[in-house]
């Protein structure tokens, strides 16, 4: 049996917490509660650098009770590393393009980072010309350095997300699928008369990616990016899971259960007990 903790979104450097302060409540959470497995869908830092650093220093904490797994979100991917650097391998919890065992069940983990290819924006007279230039204006991700285009970006999350599933399909196991971008239209908010809102929903993700997922018959998947908390739901098959914990700044305030960072991330960590 595996006890599977989740979450997304934490946003340490946005929310101006101390990290190591931060490293030392998580853990001890965690081994309190007795999970197996804890699983990060992107967005620690603005810093890939410090994100890897803080994962690398909470595992050391956590075993051998509790094995971390995370994946890059896009505020991970500003700064810190190059595409390759992403593309790569990078250590034994980062899983972009991995496939790994739940031991004592017949589940395994299939990572992606995501990305987007501007399918979920209702604006149909824009161009992807016009996505890329409103991102580069207004988006954090205009940041982002990459040799390829935001469509041949996703292009490679399907391709070796289909990889990943049709070898967890040979092997006849179930999966738990995490990434960070929304793959399901039903967690995007379409505003009447709001181009620009619009323009933004362009950068959250790919239907194709939830259709793939079905296809599949993937048994679960966890995404963050949206900054909107729900309750875990069941779309074609597949249960979804997005509760990511958010900012907590004045300018922008989003979080619902707690008034301190730590409450907030213990109300918004999901939890999956797999046999």
């Amino acid at each position: 049996m595996r006890k599977i903790a989740m979450t997304s979104d934490n946003h340490f450097d946005v929310n101006q917490l101390d990290a190591n302060e931060l490293l030392t409540q998580q853990a001890a959470y965690l081994l309190a509660q007795h999970y197996t497995d804890y699983l990060i869908a992107g967005d620690l830092f603005n810093d890939f650098t410090a994100s890897v650093a803080y994962v690398e220093a909470l595992a050391k904490r956590l075993a051998p009770q509790c094995r971390v797994f995370f994946i890059a979100g896009n505020h991970d991917m500003v700064r810190g590393a190059d595409f390759a650097t992403l593309q790569s391998g990078v250590n034994g919890h980062y899983v972009h393009q991995k496939m790994i065992d739940f031991p004592g069940t017949n589940y395994v983990l299939i990572g992606n980072n995501g990305w987007y290819d501007y399918q979920f924006a209702q604006v149909p007279d824009k161009t992807a010309a016009d996505f890329a230039q409103w991102k580069r204006a207004y988006w954090i991700d205009g940041a982002i350095e990459q040799p390829l285009s935001d469509r041949q970006r996703m292009e490679l999350v399907l391709s070796d997300t289909a990889a990943k599933l049709a070898q967890a399909a040979a092997q006849h196991k179930q999966v738990l699928y995490m990434t960070h971008f929304v793959p399901q239209d039903a967690y995007i908010s379409h505003v009447p008369r709001q181009p620009h809102w619009e323009m933004a929903n362009a950068l959250m993700g790919s239907p194709r990616l939830g259709a793939l997922l079905s296809r599949y018959h993937v048994a679960y998947a966890l995404f963050g990016h949206t900054h909107f908390k729900y309750p875990p739901r069941q779309i074609a098959g597949t249960t979804y899971f997005c509760r990511p914990v958010g900012y907590g700044t004045k300018r922008h305030y989003e979080w619902k259960f707690g008034t301190d960072f730590i409450s907030e991330w213990q109300a918004c960590l999901q939890t999956l007990v797999l046999e």
